[in-house]
């Protein structure tokens, strides 16, 4: 079975960073696309980000794009998002989600992914 953990949330002020971690066990990571989601209060989960199998390829929301970074370590079996320039409306609870692949897809949509984690709060001070 496999599981995620995410961690590195926390409070931040407007204009700061941080950078959040998303652990993979139970399963060979090589063969997951990863992707970053978040859900705010009183709003549906959104897809923030994604990364192909080898790391080649990234996808970003509009509002991703340009101040996060996704990546991952394969040796590690860790995937990583990079927040700057953060803002109070980046304030929700972030989960990583694993999708097996068997081709060079990073999905988008929340209905594509099998394996979650528990989430990670990020708050955003103004």
């Amino acid at each position: 079975q496999v599981q995620l953990a995410e961690s590195g949330g926390g409070l931040v002020q407007a204009g700061g960073s941080l950078r959040l971690s998303c652990a993979v066990s139970g399963g060979a990571f090589s063969n997951y696309a990863m992707g970053w989601f978040r859900q705010a209060p009183g709003k549906e989960r959104e897809f923030v980000a994604s990364i192909t199998w080898d790391g080649f390829s990234t996808y970003y929301s509009t509002y991703a794009n340009g101040r996060f970074t996704i990546s991952r370590d394969n040796a590690k079996n860790t995937v990583y998002l990079h927040m700057n320039s953060l803002k109070s409306e980046d304030s929700a609870l972030y989960y990583c989600a694993a999708r097996r692949v068997f081709s060079n897809q990073a999905p988008r949509p929340i209905t594509e992914y099998a394996y979650w984690g528990q989430g990670t709060q990020v708050t955003v001070s103004s």
